[in-house]
């Protein structure tokens, strides 16, 4: 086993480092994380951002879906969206459910973290490995995952909020177990779902502080440069990114925390596009508007 911190340090520790406003928003133990409303503020400058093309065209054909949440110490937590909970189609960026799966069933006792187990679950986000990707959906179970987005602990999949995220099909090898019961889709997700998914991370509240901590370093050193990481890299290459992405066709999606200059958001994006580059752009003008430099940027 690999060595981890307990649990009551972890949490000491994350609560410690967060300012009062934003700790005041953490829910207990038996509760599942609400995103605030949208902050007036944030979600007009989101709203400029996606007046702009390509986007504009994109919102208006229902081919685009955004989530922002800043989570910046000292400001609590603000958010803002664009049709948040429109369930598409998201290709690899549900393979962080898998992960999910695989450390409720490590802190159940059912499966060790193994060095092994760990570079699986490292190949599975950074390379988004498929092979890797459906042997740890078999070492768990199909079953095992909709369980755990199900669990009210977490509410990642939620039928009452039009689904979220969703793993019915394997990747590279597995054939199809069940599509979401709402959008028929074989792997889904909303940016709303999404977000809450990187905030609970964040926040300590994935299965423990330990595991989320895990979860947020196997999600750390993204290897395929595209989408979020290339715009990032490219223009505010000071960042620190925690991401994991999906492509297949014409659907694209990213998602991640970006660390920078005492800051820190969450960005999620799902798009239905031909176009190329879109995400590494988008990425660049949503932090602008959480560096309040918006307008500033070629």
């Amino acid at each position: 086993m690999l060595s981890r911190l307990p649990a009551t340090a972890w949490a000491v520790l994350s609560v410690a480092l967060l300012a009062e406003p934003l700790a005041s928003q953490i829910p207990s133990a038996e509760e599942a994380l609400v995103l605030p409303s949208p902050d007036s503020s944030l979600q007009a400058n989101l709203d400029r951002v996606l007046a702009r093309e390509p986007y504009r065209s994109l919102v208006r054909r229902g081919s685009l879906s955004v989530s922002l949440l800043d989570m910046s110490s000292g400001e609590g937590l603000r958010y803002a969206a664009a049709d948040d909970d429109h369930m598409r189609y998201a290709a690899s960026l549900p393979k962080i459910a898998i992960m999910l799966a695989v450390f409720a069933r490590i802190d159940d006792g059912a499966l060790e973290y193994t060095p092994e187990l760990k570079a699986k679950l490292e190949a599975m986000i950074r390379r988004s490995s498929n092979r890797v990707s459906s042997e740890l959906i078999t070492l768990v179970g199909f079953e095992t995952i909709e369980e755990v987005l199900r669990d009210p602990h977490y509410e990642l999949y939620d039928p009452d909020r039009e689904g979220g995220l969703w793993v019915g099909k394997g990747y590279g090898g597995l054939g199809v177990w069940r599509r979401d019961p709402l959008s028929n889709l074989s792997h889904g997700a909303t940016t709303r779902q999404v977000t809450r998914f990187l905030a609970m991370m964040e926040l300590g509240q994935l299965v423990s502080p330990w595991a989320s901590g895990e979860m947020k370093n196997i999600l750390s050193n993204p290897a395929i440069e595209h989408k979020f990481v290339l715009g990032l890299r490219q223009a505010r290459p000071q960042s620190r990114i925690f991401r994991k992405s999906g492509t297949w066709q014409r659907w694209h999606a990213d998602a991640a925390v970006v660390e920078r200059g005492g800051r820190k958001y969450v960005a999620v994006a799902l798009l239905e596009t031909e176009r190329v580059g879109v995400l590494a752009r988008l990425i660049v003008d949503l932090d602008d508007v959480i560096f309040g430099r918006l307008g500033t940027s070629p």
